[in-house]
Parts: C-alpha cells; sequence; structure tokens
C-alpha cells in the first residue's frame, strides 16, 4: 500500500493547482490522473483573464498561450454586436486564448517542482475510510493498487465521483447543467480576430455560442445548451451554428470535443471528513460565461492550502476542514451569485429583445457610461431587468 498526506484525484488545473500549493504547505502529496496524457482532450473554450493569472501568481509562457485577446463581441440573434474593448472597460473574461494540452502540463509540472509525484493512466475505483484515513483503491495500467491518504482532494469533474463516494451531493440538476460542444476550426473568417465573440438567441438555448481566436484563421468555435430548453442536441446546434455563420461557414474542424459545465454556482457543501472538493467537481464555474480554469484554480489554491494545514495540525475531521467552504464562498461565492442573476436575465428574454438590446448598447461609450447608467438603460427597453438586476448594483 501506498502512503501520503494529500492524494490529489484528477491532474485538471484546479487539481494541479491544489498538489502545488499543498506540497508547498509542507505536505507530501500525490496526485493521480485518469489519462495517459495530462490535457487531453482538452474540456473548453480555452480563455483565462489576465486578472486570473496575475493573482495566480502564474509567470506567462508563449509555450500555452495561443492569441491575446484584447477585447469582446457580443452578438445577438440578428447578428447585431456590442465590442467592448480593454483599453475602455474592465472586461473579467478578456485576457489570453490558452493552448490546454499544454497548459495543464505545464500546471502540473509546476506541482511536480513543488514536491507532488504526479501517477498518470490511474484511475480511482473506490474509497473507504481505515480509522482517521482513507484509501482509495485505483488501477494503473491494468494493475489494482491502494493509496492511504489524510486528505483526499477530489478534482475529477463534474458530478465528482469522489465526492459522491464521500457522502456529498455533487450532481447537477440538469438546469444546471449545460451540455457542451466545441470544434477546433482552420480557415475562420473573423470581424475581429484579436476579439472572443459570444452569440446569444436561440442558437444555443438555455446558453450562448463562443469563437475564441488561437490564430489569424484558428478558432475554438463551441457552444453550451441546456436540454431541457431543446429537444436537439448540443452537436447539432453547433453544426447549424457553424452553418449560418459568416465566420465560420468556409471553416473545417480539425478537432471535436463535448462535455458538461456546471452552471449553478458552487456546491455548497465542499467538505466531508478527510475529503476537499474543488474546481468543476464543485461546481466552480462562472455561471454567466461557462468558465471555470481560473476559478477552479483559484479554488484548487484554497484546498491545497487549507489540506497541507489540516495535516499540520494533525485533524482531518469535517470540523476543522470546514473552513474550505468559507473561504471558497469569499473567493468566489458573491460573485458567482451576481453572475447566476445576470444569467437568470438573459435566459429570460427572447432572441427580439436581445436584437433590441444590442441595437441600444452597439454605439455607446463604455469608457463613459457606468454599470448603473447601464442597468437604467437595461430597464427602459427591458422592464423586467428591474426584477432581474436592479438589487444587485
Amino acid at each position: 500500500m501506498i502512503e501520503t498526506d494529500v492524494l490529489v484525484i484528477g491532474a485538471g488545473p484546479a487539481g494541479s493547482t491544489a498538489a502545488k500549493h499543498a506540497a508547498l504547505g509542507g505536505a507530501q502529496v500525490i496526485i493521480i490522473d485518469k489519462k495517459s496524457e495530462i490535457g487531453t482532450p482538452k474540456r473548453c473554450a480555452e480563455g483565462v483573464s489576465k486578472e486570473g493569472l496575475s493573482k495566480l501568481g502564474i509567470e506567462l509562457s508563449p509555450r500555452w498561450i495561443t492569441r491575446e485577446a484584447t477585447g469582446v463581441r457580443m452578438v445577438s440573434p440578428n447578428g447585431t454586436a456590442v465590442n467592448l474593448t480593454e483599453d475602455k472597460v474592465k472586461l473579467p473574461e478578456a485576457g489570453y486564448i490558452l493552448e490546454r494540452k499544454v497548459f495543464d502540463k505545464h500546471m502540473a509540472m509546476d506541482a511536480a517542482r513543488a514536491g507532488a509525484q504526479i501517477m498518470v493512466k490511474t484511475l480511482a475505483t473506490g474509497m473507504r475510510r481505515e480509522g482517521d484515513e482513507v484509501v482509495v483503491t485505483a488501477e494503473n495500467m491494468g494493475q489494482e493498487l491502494e493509496i492511504k491518504a489524510k486528505i483526499v482532494i477530489a478534482a475529477d469533474g463534474p458530478e465528482s465521483r469522489v465526492g459522491r463516494w464521500a457522502g456529498l451531493k455533487t450532481s447537477s440538476a440538469p438546469k444546471n447543467m449545460e451540455s457542451c460542444a466545441q470544434f477546433e476550426m482552420v480557415g475562420v473568417e473573423m470581424a475581429e480576430p484579436n476579439c472572443i465573440e459570444f452569440h446569444f438567441g436561440s442558437a444555443a438555448p438555455g446558453g450562448y455560442a463562443w469563437i475564441f481566436p488561437k490564430g489569424d484563421d484558428i478558432a475554438n468555435v463551441g457552444l453550451g445548451i441546456l436540454t431541457t430548453r431543446t429537444d436537439k442536441t448540443a452537436y447539432q446546434h453547433l453544426l447549424e451554428f457553424v452553418e449560418s455563420n459568416p465566420a465560420t461557414k468556409n471553416a473545417q474542424p480539425v478537432e471535436l470535443n463535448v462535455g458538461g459545465d456546471p452552471v449553478g454556482g458552487l456546491l455548497k457543501k465542499k467538505v466531508a471528513d478527510n475529503v476537499l472538493v474543488t474546481g468543476d467537481a464543485a461546481s466552480m464555474v462562472n455561471p454567466l460565461t461557462g468558465g471555470g480554469i481560473i476559478s477552479g484554480m483559484l479554488g484548487g489554491r484554497i484546498a491545497g492550502q487549507v489540506a497541507a494545514q489540516a495535516v499540520d495540525d494533525g485533524d482531518y475531521s469535517h470540523k476543522n476542514l470546514k473552513v474550505y467552504d468559507k473561504l471558497c464562498e469569499e473567493e468566489l461565492g458573491e460573485s458567482f451569485k451576481k453572475y447566476l442573476k445576470a444569467k437568470e436575465y438573459l435566459l429570460s428574454l427572447s432572441d427580439e429583445e436581445l436584437d433590441e438590446i444590442a441595437d441600444v448598447f452597439k454605439d455607446s461609450d463604455f469608457e463613459t457610461i457606468n454599470t448603473k447608467e447601464m442597468v437604467r438603460k437595461l430597464i427602459k427597453i427591458s422592464p423586467k431587468a428591474l426584477l432581474k438586476l436592479g438589487k444587485l448594483f
């Protein structure tokens, strides 16, 4: 049997960040991942904010940055665009488009340099309690093994199995789980090749479509939908979007990725005896944008720090670990609640209302307009904005 202080299950950005900070805190750390190659397949549009990377203290590397995004282009159903540029307004989602296959490995290497041991092609298959510790059973290259740990950090993705083994409710209601499909495409003809694009309306029921540039004619083109709002699959909606959008109708796919995105806000309970849940497994995903890289890493950092402190304390109980819930709420919870309200408002709008709003804001000078003025403008067009957004600002 292998023994360690902290076992991290899942080597995505959140898991690797947790492993790194647990190791930096003095704990002995093992991180396992079921894949033979960390970072594949990619599961998202690959966008991260500059502010987020800076907050995490991550030094930029040209190895994993494919494009700098200097603005956001929001497009209504009839094609009306509202352009927000970095020099005029603070954009939380503007920053860099990553190459996740490289970035995720970079983060895992950071964890290894901090002292964590990495085991790839290792699938967790079960978990049991043994005294005041836990034993995780796993398969590695056809061989069964057991790992005893004081703390397990579950970073195993949406609807975490590891969290469920610990007795936590990690499943998402259908209304809170977006079904996503994405192509990486070549031959994309973007109107603004340095801007990320969000397309709203019935093209992506319950969500939105996106175009994230990775090169002069290369982009991630995808969408997220709520299956409760459509009879079609995300892939079917993606094909329709690609065929109808001027930027993508002549482009060709070189990669397809599908998956789920938990967008219902933070998992309420992320702690059990010996167990912390982080990243997508804890729904650390912006409910409005669906972005989860930076927020997952922020949560992972907290998980690693709390785990290391618990090892130092010699107390792995829920009571000692529950500070993790409090710290995550302080870091992410309040902003997620605002984003969730904004999302609910957007989902209540028809295509016609979205077009009308875009038409009002398309020529706005966002350098001089503040948030309250924006909400006032919205209320004039759409009175329900007062109910949905008025108390947020």
